[in-house]
């Protein structure tokens, strides 16, 4: 098995959602490429609003340390995010904020988005895949110095684009899942 470890994150709790399809079938792309991957819940690290005078008062939440932990013990992470109104859901931004607040001793705040890597996919009912998400999270994860890889995959008309075993159906829509997953190995096995 290979030496670097990867962390998918479905940005969506829904039962059904097609991001957590996605997230599956990501999964198993990493398994064939002998990759150690690790699926994670954000509903394994409920999280109140971000709000400064909360952390002020009351420290950073330990379920965000938590997560950041998780993140610290591995060199990939993908994240799949459904779209809001054109905008990463509340779950997965609030994450990101909380994260970003985390400091542990000998390093600094922010640290563990510098020093791996990032890949970003999402998927939709309709034409545009959630590429305005994607946009939106690129953004976020630049603001906090993050590497993101330049492929991303946006999955149209994804209501239609599995199998009966869950798997994708689309040889454009595999290849461009499958190039995304070599990518994210590529670049988290350069990070330190």
């Amino acid at each position: 098995m290979s030496a670097v470890k990867i962390l998918v994150i479905p940005g969506s709790l829904r039962t059904g959602s097609l991001n957590a399809r996605l997230a599956a079938a990501a999964i198993d792309e990493f398994v064939r490429a002998d990759v150690d991957v690790t699926r994670l819940s954000l509903a394994d690290y409920p999280l109140p609003i971000y709000d400064a005078d909360l952390e002020a008062t009351s420290g950073v939440p330990k379920p965000a340390v938590d997560l950041k932990r998780m993140l610290g013990a591995h060199r990939g992470v993908l994240l799949v995010s459904p779209e809001y109104n054109s905008a990463p859901p509340p779950l997965l931004k609030n994450a990101i904020d909380w994260v970003s607040r985390v400091k542990d001793p000998h390093e600094t705040q922010g640290q563990v988005f510098r020093e791996r890597a990032f890949a970003l996919a999402s998927a939709s009912e309709g034409r545009l895949g959630g590429t305005r998400c994607l946009a939106a999270l690129r953004l976020i994860l630049s603001g906090c110095r993050a590497t993101v890889i330049p492929n991303q995959l946006a999955l149209s008309f994804a209501d239609q684009a599995y199998d009966e075993t869950d798997r994708l159906k689309h040889p454009a829509d595999i290849e461009a899942l499958r190039g995304l997953v070599r990518q994210l190995i590529d670049f988290a096995q350069q990070m330190k």
